[in-house]
């Protein structure tokens, strides 16, 4: 189950996330946009890349003072060193990360640096615990998500980016009765449930608002924005290439 995040972005995480002085930045994938957007806003020359023909379209439409190309991840049509800033938001677990970081680290300039985001829901919070709990009677894997952060642990491991920084912010969301009960039934196994049983679910769930949110202000829903950075290091790609000593040597 998912929720669209329309609360403010987290000014702290902005300033931690966007480059120090007006640059060259590189968007990766649509989900990216937004933040692109923001830090368009900042001053920075932002570039969007997708594969994706109308996901271009779409980024261009959205955002029309934002450049849009298409691309893909793992070959990108840049000259090196051309960008202050390679920026994956809610995207990274879908890239071919060794590709993806090789061309990540060649389009850098020197001193530039990869950031990767991911907003999450936090469920620490009691309340959502509890919605987890209803969920999970009717789908034992409603509200698990998570799996692709995974994909962040390929940036630490890779070469080009030797030391990975990492900081979280928090974000509410605020959420009505009503948009709790949309979002619940739209689902994908909920909406496919027996009517009575959904039935029976969205009375759960609109007891669990009722007695949980302080009418008539609305429930905000708790989300994390996880960020992480990490400078590239070019030295892998600088340094001459050395055959092993006991390899063939051909003398023309």
């Amino acid at each position: 189950m998912t929720s669209r995040t329309t609360g403010s972005f987290p000014a702290a995480a902005l300033d931690w996330v966007a480059p120090e002085r007006p640059g060259r930045v590189l968007a990766i994938g649509r989900a990216s946009t937004a933040m692109a957007s923001r830090l368009a806003g900042l001053g920075h020359q932002v570039v969007i890349a997708d594969r994706s023909a109308s996901a271009v379209r779409a980024a261009h439409h959205r955002y029309p003072g934002l450049r849009a190309v298409g691309a893909a991840a793992d070959a990108l049509p840049f000259a090196p060193c051309r960008f202050d800033q390679v920026l994956v938001a809610q995207g990274m677990h879908l890239l071919p990360p060794g590709l993806a970081l090789d061309e990540f680290a060649r389009v850098l300039a020197p001193g530039g640096r990869l950031t990767v985001l991911y907003t999450v829901r936090d469920d620490s919070v009691p309340w959502v615990r509890r919605l987890a709990a209803i969920l999970r009677t009717y789908d034992p894997d409603a509200m698990t998500e998570g799996e692709e952060l995974y994909s962040v642990a390929a940036v630490a491991a890779s070469s080009h980016f030797p030391v990975v920084e990492h900081r979280a912010f928090r974000l509410w969301v605020p959420i009505t009765r009503d948009g709790m009960l949309e979002m619940v039934a739209n689902a994908p196994r909920i909406a496919a449930l027996d009517p009575a049983d959904a039935d029976r679910l969205l009375d759960e769930v609109g007891g669990l608002y009722d007695t949980s949110a302080r009418q008539p202000e609305p429930l905000l829903l708790p989300y994390s924005v996880l960020c992480w950075r990490a400078t590239v290091d070019h030295s892998e790609l600088t340094a001459a290439l050395r055959p092993p000593e006991d390899g063939l040597q051909i003398t023309l």
